[in-house]
């Protein structure tokens, strides 16, 4: 699937399934929720932290899958191509990054 799809599959699950988008403060909250969620597994699974009892049932990939739905009901609500930013954020990240990262001492 490519993105301006999922865009336009998002789009059509809300105005039939979901009624309609929250505002998009309400989706910013969600956004940060379910980025939480993915943060509390990844803490869990390849940090330090140990399973509580009620995360038995985790789920990286839907929870993952949550965060691209509300970024992309956020796109949708402000009209912004998704496919396109992203082209033109990796061009600006290409030019501004060509031989950083390479002479990152860090890296190596």
């Amino acid at each position: 699937m490519e993105i301006k799809q999922a865009q336009h599959l998002v789009d059509n699950w809300i105005k039939t399934t979901g009624v309609r988008y929250f505002n998009e403060l309400t989706n910013t909250a969600i956004l940060m929720e379910e980025v939480g969620e993915v943060a509390r597994i990844m803490a869990r699974q390849y940090g330090e932290q140990s399973f509580k009892k009620s995360d038995t049932e985790v789920n990286l990939a839907d929870e993952m899958a949550d965060v691209l739905f509300v970024l992309i009901c956020l796109a949708n609500q402000t009209g912004i191509d998704l496919t396109d930013a992203l082209e033109k954020n990796l061009e600006k990240k290409s030019i501004r990054d060509a031989d950083r990262h390479k002479s990152n001492e860090k890296l190596k």
